[in-house]
């Protein structure tokens, strides 16, 4: 997940507001939810100056998947991504050992949009049109933009899958939420079709007017997901992000797969520990 905003990581009353739910159902998530919100943070970061937050997606600095600039370097390229290598909150992680509780409710309320695809050099990014919004436990969220990655950054019960879809979403205090979506080889996708037609081969952007796009078809029929809170998955690896992904795969064709892993053949940050966090899963 990518995304560029100035907010700080999660505070003590952000981490027990998102996990306030889940506490009802579980008599020692209070007191694990208490010991993480009053972990030693790292020092603060920054993101971009007068960048909107997910604006674009990706950071400006030279940052790469692999050698002298791959995931174990980001800490070291510049102050603003210092949490990469020392924060405790980092994103993805294995979904794993999760505890069964009720997260909150998650409504998608998703519209058509144009299609305006990005290759932005680290991902395939769709912009969407204002409007689209999911609420979670009653705070509304705008829908920003949804990405890919080859193969998936999370990963559950140790497999990764073939590829994930992130849906990045703001609300007003500029809390980012992302739903994360698991792609996983078989019949092809008719939503991603459009996108792989159109999407650049080089860094650029191609809007088509006359091509809509739904999110909301990307998104699994069951919707039962794991929660916690994280952070982004590229630098600056600002820890603000609420995660929810949801267990149930959706499909997409060997060809689509293939198609993406052509532009990008690995595009995914390793695993991060979880540490003193709380993993959740809905029932």
């Amino acid at each position: 997940m990518t995304s560029q905003s100035k907010h700080q990581p999660f505070s003590r009353r952000s981490v027990l507001k998102y996990m306030a739910g889940a506490a009802a159902a579980c008599p020692t998530c209070m007191s694990v939810a208490s010991a993480l919100a009053s972990e030693k943070k790292v020092a603060a970061v920054g993101h971009g100056a007068g960048k909107p937050a997910a604006a674009k997606g990706h950071g400006d600095a030279h940052w790469s998947y692999g050698g002298d600039t791959g995931p174990g370097h980001w800490g070291e390229m510049s102050a603003g991504n210092k949490v990469c290598s020392m924060g405790f909150q980092q994103s993805p992680i294995d979904l794993r050992d999760a505890i069964p509780a009720s997260p909150g409710q998650i409504s998608v309320l998703y519209k058509p949009t144009t299609l305006r695809v990005v290759n932005n050099g680290h991902t395939i990014q769709c912009n969407t049109d204002p409007g689209s919004t999911m609420m979670l436990d009653g705070e509304k969220f705008r829908l920003l933009q949804f990405h890919f990655h080859h193969p998936s950054e999370h990963a559950m019960d140790g497999r990764r899958f073939d590829m994930e879809c992130h849906f990045v979403h703001v609300n007003d205090a500029g809390m980012l939420a992302v739903l994360g979506v698991f792609i996983e080889p078989g019949g092809e996708n008719n939503v991603l079709a459009p996108v792989w037609q159109h999407m650049p081969k080089t860094k650029g952007e191609k809007k088509v007017p006359s091509v809509h796009i739904n999110p909301a078809q990307l998104l699994p029929a069951d919707r039962r997901y794991y929660r916690y809170l994280g952070s982004l998955t590229t630098p600056p690896c600002s820890e603000k992000v609420i995660w929810s992904v949801f267990s149930q795969p959706v499909q997409a064709s060997t060809a689509q797969v293939s198609q993406f892993a052509g532009l990008f053949d690995m595009n995914a940050r390793p695993l991060q520990g979880l540490h003193r966090r709380l993993l959740l899963k809905s029932g």
